[in-house]
């Protein structure tokens, strides 16, 4: 297959997954599929802004809750709220219960309906007492719970756009990036990741590395189970399922990071 240049699928990952000022110069298929590997670095810098604006907070004097709130709105900011309208608008569109073409149909509409506003509050409340959960125990685990939520939620976006995933749609993001990276150079930055997440979790101690590792393992099996639902029902994937599949991987992973 070919390649593009590391640093257009820079520009593509932070082009396409944040606000950050990056131009993205090239739309096409190799463009793509460097922007996939290195979707998790953009989810790196948005979780470092993320920790970074709770650490202030925290020497401000704020309390974990306050906190909690400051460092899931950031990734939010960061990214438009794409993620979470995509989680909105799938949410509707699995909701309806109709055949594939109506629930596409659903997912492109403007508005927000039950499924949708219902899915949202959970994983925003879920997000939130997570993170005072792990700001109250200590900053380094809030910190670490704030990077970790954002990288594997980018990661969960590389392992979705590997070959054998169809695209539902023959236009937007999900067609896109949809089948652009061979299955084992996907496997490959997932690997990477988890080893790299672990090394992080090592402030902790051997229980936080072992913690953080099986906390990236579990999102990414929940985010591998909701998009494989969601190509069962839509016959693909499209730009609101890889929003689905970032927010459920941080959530999944927040939630993992804090227990025991």
């Amino acid at each position: 297959m070919p390649t593009a240049p590391f640093a257009d699928g820079l520009r593509f990952a932070f082009g396409t997954l944040t606000v950050f000022p990056v131009e993205v110069t090239r739309w096409d298929r190799p463009a793509a599929r460097g922007g996939m590997l290195c979707a998790p670095l953009a989810g790196l810098a948005v979780g470092v802004a993320s920790a970074a604006t709770g650490l202030v907070l925290l020497a401000l004097g704020a309390g974990p809750p306050l906190v909690a709130v400051a460092t899931a709105a950031v990734p939010a900011v960061l990214t438009r709220g794409l993620h979470l309208d995509g989680l909105a608008d799938t949410a509707d569109g699995l909701g309806s219960g109709k055949p594939a073409e109506d629930a596409l149909r659903i997912m492109k509409q403007s508005d927000i309906g039950p499924f949708g506003v219902l899915a949202l509050v959970l994983v925003l409340l879920g997000q939130v007492a997570a993170l005072a959960q792990a700001y109250g125990a200590s900053w380094t685990r809030g910190a670490l719970a704030a990077v970790v939520s954002a990288v594997v939620a980018r990661l969960a976006l590389t392992l979705a756009a590997r070959t054998g995933v169809p695209a539902a749609r023959p236009e937007g993001l999900g067609a896109a990036v949809a089948g652009v990276l061979p299955a084992r150079g996907a496997l490959g930055v997932a690997a990477a990741v988890t080893v790299a997440a672990a090394g992080a979790g090592a402030v902790l101690g051997p229980a936080g590395a072992v913690r953080t590792a099986v906390a990236v393992l579990f999102a990414l099996g929940a985010a591998e189970l909701t998009l494989r639902h969601c190509v069962r029902r839509f016959g693909g994937v499209t730009g609101d399922v890889f929003g689905t599949l970032a927010e459920t991987a941080a959530t999944t992973a927040l939630v993992v990071l804090v227990l025991g």
